[in-house]
């Protein structure tokens, strides 16, 4: 991204910034809205904010709408994005064409984010480990963000359905047409994740082995109550998927939720035999929580044939210095990368061609 325009977003009334193709860092104290950069370069490359779901929340204090505007390079052609938003109504540009949908912005411009609480991305709870392939898979492949989309909606016909079977007030009949819809979507998620998971977690492995000097090797392994592996087809997940749903029937009447398919799995994180979720370290479950997302560029690029944006929010300050230092010699030069701080200290190990912005209150100054 070469420049970015702000116009009443969060505590920004207006901003115009000229990025650096390398480095850019965003230096200023807590609160002052490093973080909200971020989350707006984010926003116009995804349609959504990583922090939350509320698009009211986005728009600054007492003005009725927000305005994004990023320049871009890609495939030696130049790019336009805009994100409006007025009340509730969302609009997406790409030089100046409406998109219908917001899915098609997915593939313009690739991010990836790490954040004090991706750290937590290994002993956090499913639900992280879930939500980071997710991402992962959907900024490659928007078909698969509209499977997500879909899952979500028929998951929560079917919760609706059980609940009301409980109660006495439909027949347990009708579960079978959410029941195969949740076959059909669910095993097309499943398998994308499988055939992700098996990319990543050689890339994964790699960095853990680099940043451990060869001591430590991570492994990923899907985490199901199906009876599958790595190499299961689709056809093969669905017959699993379709046999314990039916296990399940009753105790998920009875509980009146769905407690089978990929809204429940995870993703097991072993290394050197070890599954580091329960019993790693926390200089283990960091290492590996920075190995995952240096795999995550490396899969997105080959995937893509670029590295993705790289969003780095205030985590040199709860790195080590090796993994500081591993980190900054793996960005170097090659991946465009926007660093958040308090201060300068963190990045002694800073080289090559960067910019330095001070962030004060709603206010981006070049230095």
């Amino acid at each position: 991204m070469s420049q970015l325009y702000l116009k009443n977003f969060r505590n920004y009334t207006e901003e115009h910034l000229k990025f650096n193709k390398n480095i850019n860092l965003l230096i200023g104290s807590n609160a002052q809205g490093k973080t909200n950069i971020l989350e707006s370069i984010y926003l116009i490359g995804t349609g959504g904010s990583h922090r939350t779901n509320i698009d009211s929340e986005l728009i600054n204090w007492q003005k009725d709408g927000l305005y994004l505007k990023g320049e871009l390079i890609k495939d030696n052609q130049d790019y336009q994005l805009e994100l409006s938003l007025l009340g509730r109504n969302k609009e997406i540009k790409i030089n100046s064409n409406r998109l219908s949908r917001i899915n098609d912005l997915i593939g313009y411009l690739n991010i990836v984010i790490f954040s004090p609480e991706d750290l937590s991305l290994v002993k956090g709870s499913p639900n992280l480990r879930r939500k980071f392939i997710d991402l992962e898979i959907s900024q490659i492949s928007p078909y698969y963000r509209h499977l997500i989309s879909k899952y979500g909606k028929v998951l929560k016909q079917r919760n609706n359905l059980l609940k009301e079977i409980r109660d006495n007030k439909a027949p347990k009949e009708m579960l079978s047409v959410w029941d195969q819809q949740l076959i059909d979507l669910g095993s097309k998620i499943i398998k994308k994740r499988l055939e992700s998971l098996i990319k990543l977690g050689i890339l994964s492995k790699l960095m853990q082995r680099k940043i451990t000097n060869g001591l430590e090797a991570l492994e990923l392994k899907y985490d199901t109550e199906l009876d599958l592996d790595n190499n299961s087809s689709e056809d093969e997940i669905k017959e699993s998927f379709k046999l314990k749903l039916k296990e399940k029937k009753e105790r998920e009447i009875y509980q009146g939720a769905t407690t089978l398919g990929p809204h429940r799995d995870d993703i097991s994180l072993i290394v050197n035999n070890i599954d580091i979720r329960k019993f790693g370290s926390q200089g283990q479950q960091r290492t590996a929580a920075l190995a995952l997302k240096l795999a995550e560029l490396e899969f997105m690029k080959g995937e893509i044939g670029e590295y993705p944006i790289l969003l780095l929010d205030d985590v040199f300050s709860e790195l080590d210095i090796s993994r500081r230092s591993y980190l900054l010699d793996t960005i170097r030069d090659k991946i465009q990368t926007f660093i958040t701080s308090t201060d300068l200290k963190h990045l002694d190990g800073l080289k090559g061609n960067h910019k330095i912005f001070e962030i004060k209150n709603g206010s981006a100054i070049e230095v």
